[in-house]
């Protein structure tokens, strides 16, 4: 089993920092310290943007091999430490170890993608003859990185949410600064570990794990040219509002709904739905939480879903046969304890679970529950789903657009007219056909609408968000 060390530096301009210890991170499952780290305050992030700001000649200077042969290292680098990897996502999220590597390999999914696409930045060639007026101009574009850019990353996904920021960033030249959630701040920290090693130019990035208090910088300095945020709605919005003229991208979260037609194949669809609501403990944005099933296969589908809950194993994350771990801290686990309470007290039909101990909240399924209820309209990142029938299709659609939020939605059906029904009609960035909402595959689009955010995360469609087209004329005489 890897190790852990005791203390973990920042990473400041491109290089390890150790100003202080002041960050304790704890291993999720016993509660206890598991390491600290270097708590940046407003003056080391204030010349770590100054860093970024004079690395931004540099880094757009870099040639497209150079931007993918910094990629390709990490790439190397993270396979090479692929278990320390996992056993330090493990600790300090609380993921069970399967999924921990899992999401490895996504990690090393990401800087692949980043360090092929950095050499396919495109332009194009563009007539402008469409009128008497412009007979003999022609027009070229191309991207240009847009300058330093500000991340700022979520706890539940701490190695691929940030990696979704850094390799695209890497891959356009664009200087960054991060500042990764303070409860799973290594991850990102190897990352800067990783690209210390590299040849960047200095002020390239900085990583700094940070308190919301003192971070400010991060969103309101006017030399930052993008931020990209992820994490709840509640906070992106008020980050926006603070912004000022920067580019804004937004991944809020959601509260998916998976649609189950008559058709479906249950025993599939089962599997899937127990992967989409359980996995990681909820805690994921893309968590199946309201599961739409038609009123002639309901009971069929879900007596084989609750049997599959039942048997799920929750326990101490670093057991490969626990599925269900801890959530990220235990005010999390009381809140989620208090929503499904309420779900009852309004007359819902707990299914099973509904139970804590401790950070660990029981597998739970609800139905009948009163759409008021938290659960059903806000987002639990929690083990919760709520079941509930449907006899009309458009009923259906109608439900799942209901949410305020947007980010993906999962269909099973073997109808391709209600496929592209679908697909036309729900206000989603993302729809799944016989699959959950949870799925995602790291080159695709990815991002939301309504209050799900702005933008969209995928490394192309970052790499576009990172860069501004500059338009060359040419008159022709």
């Amino acid at each position: 089993m890897p190790t852990l060390k005791d203390t973990y530096p920042l990473y400041l301009k491109g290089k390890p920092q150790q100003p202080n210890t002041d960050l304790e991170v704890t291993d999720k499952y016993t509660g206890e310290v598991a390491f600290r780290t270097a708590l940046a305050d407003p003056a080391i992030i204030d010349e770590a943007i100054a860093g970024a700001v004079r690395a931004t000649a540099p880094m757009a200077k870099l040639a497209s091999y150079e931007r993918k042969a910094v990629l390709d290292h990490c790439v190397a680098r993270f396979e090479e430490r692929f278990d320390e990897l996992a056993y330090a996502l493990c600790v300090e999220a609380g993921k069970p170890i399967k999924d921990s590597e899992g999401e490895v390999t996504r990690l090393i999914d990401t800087f692949r993608i980043a360090a092929e696409e950095s050499v396919r930045m495109y332009g194009e060639a563009m007539p402008l003859d469409i009128s008497e007026r412009a007979r003999g101009y022609q027009a070229i574009w191309k991207r240009y990185p847009i300058g330093p850019c500000s991340f700022i990353s979520p706890f539940n996904f701490p190695l691929n949410l940030a990696a979704h920021k850094i390799a695209p960033a890497i891959a356009v030249g664009c200087p960054f600064v991060l500042k990764p959630a303070s409860k799973t701040p290594l991850g990102a920290l190897i990352i800067g570990e990783t690209l210390a090693e590299t040849e960047l130019p200095e002020g390239a990035f900085s990583i700094l794990p940070a308190s919301r208090d003192g971070a400010d910088l991060f969103t309101v300095d006017e030399r930052l040219k993008l931020l990209s945020f992820t994490g709840s709605d509640e906070v992106g919005w008020a980050l926006k509002a603070r912004a000022g003229k920067k580019k804004v991208v937004m991944e809020l979260g959601g509260n998916a709904a998976v649609v189950i037609d008559h058709d479906a194949d249950l025993d599939d669809a089962v599997d899937r739905v127990i992967t989409g609501a359980f996995y990681q403990s909820g805690q994921s944005c893309i968590s199946v939480q309201r599961i739409v099933v038609h009123e002639a296969v309901y009971e069929a589908f879900r007596d084989k879903l609750v049997a599959k809950a039942k048997v799920l194993k929750s326990g101490d994350p670093k057991d490969r046969e626990t599925f269900i771990g801890p959530m990220i801290d235990d005010a999390e686990a009381e809140r989620v304890e208090a929503w499904i309470a309420e779900a009852v007290d309004r007359g819902g039909r707990l299914l099973c679970g509904g139970s804590r101990d401790g950070r660990i909240v029981e597998a739970t399924l609800l139905e009948g529950v009163d759409k008021s209820a938290r659960v059903v309209n806000e987002e639990v990142f929690g083990p919760v789903a709520v079941l509930m029938k449907f006899s009309d299709w458009d009923e259906a659609l109608f439900e799942v657009n209901r949410s305020e939020f947007g980010l993906q939605a999962g269909i099973f059906t073997r109808d391709l007219f209600k496929v592209l029904d679908a697909w036309d009609r729900l206000e989603v960035g993302g729809l799944m056909v016989n699959e959950i909402p949870s799925y995602r595959v790291d080159s695709m689009p990815y991002g939301g609408v309504k209050n799900s955010g702005l933008g969209r995360e995928g490394i192309r469609f970052a790499m576009e968000d990172m860069t501004e087209i500059r338009n060359l004329v040419i008159r022709r005489t």
